[in-house]
């Protein structure tokens, strides 16, 4: 959220609270908390691809630096996503011994250290080992329990090996653990009896009366602590070769993510209704590039495979839809078990081609053949003992009715490509205009109630097309003041057909392909003025449109402006340098469902954080006291 929360346009945005993360660029985003759905807009760690968005909220520790483009991409590497990516690339061995450890406290009983120790073992051989831990009580209250909500409980760990035979050739093995154990699921009880109208006050039958009118929302009465329950493992093998004038890079990698995950989702005393989401992914993935370069053109080809192998499943545990179960102390509730298989093969390049002393062309192309099997059932069935942590155990559930079943396969083939002209009339100043076609590959649904017609367990139901995005856009990218400041603005048009539009409707979901527009622009500056000044400011703008049945509604998460602004000021004292530095974020009112209507609606806020440091000599020790969300925003 801090690395977002400063580039103009980004954010990050959590579907289900902890369990899954995703970036939202431009205001193309997905709210889609079912784990077979990819993002639009891609995230990679160290340039491997995360396809599950439970698995992407790693933890960042012993970082390098972090790459964000916006758009469509689909003609350099990896996956091709509509959106945008973000590559979060790690510190990497060194033949010079170096390391680090950083510890933090603070409020809730907050502990958290992190720290990597590294360098040559050998001429040719590095090594590079870093971790991290984070644990605190948690800032909700559980009034019902007395428990703590939203905790901590994060751990993370990562070994590099780089061995450099030669000058032109290098091998770097690298492998990753993470694990996460937190309470979460909370919601702020508020009643909407009337469709579109907030009305905590009113009286709610369904949960025996119960209201939660206090307005406060660090706190709530929960008859079921959630939880999230996630280990993520990778190991990845990078070669990189330099011979006759060009590289060829390989990227092996074999990642897995397994996740348990329930809450209490009426949020209440009441035990009425408790979502659940369990993953079990395995990945793998080959990536191929080779790049190079002449006088007058610089180069890319590249191929990449994604093997997706996806046992899920989701429901709920929840007798009064269903029926009360007919075992003593059991509670009836839904399950809806389903696989997933995904092979993706493309093909990929780009060419830049310097046309005379300011012109430059830009054309790029990829080729994808997805090929998709999945088979999916709803059943109701009864769990023996609904408060066990492994309540989805088979050992715990028993079946009563199955009431639909799907079973359908996918084989598309899209394609993205890129043309664009750079005009650098000095060297401070680069003009550009595009045209990018980016795409993404179609899905199935796995629907969480009984589908009622005309919904029906079918293709036309189920499944949901490729989506394709026409992108035009022009800007600039401009050093001014003698270096000391970098202006960037852009300005685009987005178009869409078969925009996959995840619509939730009361509590049930459902992604089927419509349409949709979409307008923007941004504005970044950063700037040192003056010796040991630092300043960085963003605006951008995003008006897009979805074409629905009862008219055009803006997309999910996805505000129309948002400002981002970060001052540091630095200067000598004593033997080091102290520094005092804020930073302001603002997001425009959004929405975080199709519907538009009053209950899916977040006002705009502005969020602000302080800090002051001390550097000891060349950097030794640093000593940092901060506050986030200064202004204490809910």
């Amino acid at each position: 959220q801090q690395v977002t929360s400063m580039a103009p346009g980004v954010s990050t945005i959590q579907p289900n609270g902890e369990a899954n993360y995703a970036l939202a660029i431009r205001g193309v985003a997905s709210s889609d908390f079912t784990t077979n759905v990819e993002s639009p807009v891609a995230m990679y760690l160290d340039e491997v691809y995360i396809s599950q968005m439970s698995g992407a909220g790693f933890m960042l520790f012993d970082m390098d630096r972090v790459e964000i483009l916006r758009g469509p991409q689909g003609t350099l590497f990896g996956r091709n996503a509509t959106g945008g990516l973000a590559n979060f690339i790690s510190e990497k061995p060194s033949d010079e011994f170096s390391g680090y450890i950083k510890g933090t406290i603070g409020d809730y009983d907050q502990y958290k250290v992190e720290g990597a120790v590294g360098g040559g073992v050998t001429d040719t051989l590095a090594l590079r080992f870093s971790g991290s831990y984070h644990e605190n009580e948690g800032y909700i209250n559980n009034r019902y329990t007395g428990e703590k909500l939203n905790n901590a409980d994060d751990s993370a760990y990562r070994l590099q090996a780089l061995w450099s035979p030669t000058e032109d050739l290098s091998i770097l093995l690298n492998a990753r653990h993470g694990e996460q154990d937190i309470d979460t699921g909370f919601f702020e009880n508020v009643t909407s009896l009337i469709p579109g109208k907030l009305t905590p006050s009113r009286y709610n039958p369904i949960l025996n009366g119960y209201r939660d009118h206090d307005g406060n929302v660090w706190a709530g009465d929960y008859d079921r602590t959630g939880f999230n329950e996630l280990k993520t493992t990778g190991f990845t093998g990078t070669i990189k070769w330099a011979f006759k004038g060009m590289n060829l890079t390989s990227i092996t990698d074999s990642s897995t993510v397994s996740r348990h995950y329930i809450e209490d989702s009426d949020a209440s005393p009441i035990a009425f209704f408790s979502y659940f989401l369990n993953t079990s992914a395995d990945q793998f993935s080959q990536e191929l590039r080779l790049d190079g370069e002449t006088e007058k053109m610089q180069w890319v080809v590249g191929a990449y495979y994604l093997k997706l192998d996806i046992t899920d499943n989701n429901g709920a545990i929840t007798d009064p839809f269903v029926g009360p179960a007919v075992t003593p102390g059991a509670q009836a509730g839904i399950l809806n078990p389903y696989y997933s298989n995904l092979d993706s093969t493309s093909v990929f390049g780009q060419t830049e081609y310097t046309l005379t002393d300011t012109l430059a062309l830009i054309v790029g192309a990829r080729y994808i053949e997805d090929q998709k099997d999945f088979k999916y059932s709803d059943k109701i069935v009864e769990f023996l003992d609904p408060n066990a942590r492994d309540f989805d155990a088979a050992s715990n559930v028993t079946n009563r009715v199955t009431n639909g079943t799907y079973k359908g396969d996918r084989d598309d083939g899209e394609w993205s490509g890129r043309l664009q002209l750079n005009w650098t009339p000095t060297d401070d100043l680069l003009v550009y205009t595009s045209l990018n076609r980016g795409v993404r590959g179609g899905g199935v649904n796995a629907p969480i109630f009984p589908l009622s017609p005309p919904l029906g367990y079918d293709d036309e139901t189920m499944s949901y097309d490729p989506e394709q995005l026409d992108a035009l856009e022009v800007g600039f990218k401009s050093t001014v003041f003698d270096g000391r400041a970098r202006i960037n603005g852009a300005a685009y048009y987005y178009d869409y057909k078969d925009y996959q539009a995840f619509y939730i409707l009361g509590i049930d979901t459902i992604t089927f392909n419509t349409d949709a527009t979409s307008t923007g622009g941004e504005l970044e500056l950063v700037t040192s003025p003056i010796d040991g000044l630092d300043l960085l400011a963003g605006l951008s703008y995003n008006d897009i449109n979805v074409e629905l049945a009862t008219g055009d509604v803006p997309s999910v998460q996805s505000p129309k402006w948002t400002f981002n602004a970060l001052a540091r000021y630095e200067w000598p004292v004593l033997n080091g340098k102290l520094a005092v530095q804020g930073d302001i974020l603002y997001r425009d009112e959004h929405f975080f469902a199709l519907t538009h209507l009053e209950t899916v609606r977040e006002n705009g806020y502005w969020l602000s954080n302080a800090s002051v440091s001390y550097t000891h000599g060349d950097g030794d020790w640093v000593a940092t006291a901060f506050v986030d969300n200064l202004t204490n925003v809910e």
